[in-house]
């Protein structure tokens, strides 16, 4: 018998063909799709959250605990938005020093 595994939690954005994905997970938690750039959290390879890099918004499955997971999606999509931020306030600063 081997010792029980800890799940393992995954965090990427979701690919364009996998809206259907995002969808069931809205489904499940009796809200709207998710439009946009989104981020899965999976659990074991199974998506269990998403967050809309769009709007913030975020769905989850009910009947998995997913508050770690939606506390990392969080996290992310903050690293993220800094990046993005950082990224277009120095095209910004090059364009005003040419």
């Amino acid at each position: 018998m081997t010792p029980q595994q800890k799940p393992v939690l995954a965090l990427r954005v979701a690919h364009d063909d996998e809206d259907d994905v995002v969808r069931r997970i809205a489904d499940l938690d009796n809200a709207r799709t998710l439009n946009g750039e989104v981020l899965l959290a999976l659990v074991d390879g199974e998506p269990v959250a998403a967050r809309s890099l769009r709007d913030g918004r975020v769905v989850a499955n009910p009947f998995v605990r997913t508050a770690d997971a939606v506390a990392l999606l969080d996290f992310r999509a903050a690293q993220l938005t800094a990046t993005s931020r950082r990224r277009r306030l120095g095209r910004v600063a090059r364009r005003a020093a040419a």
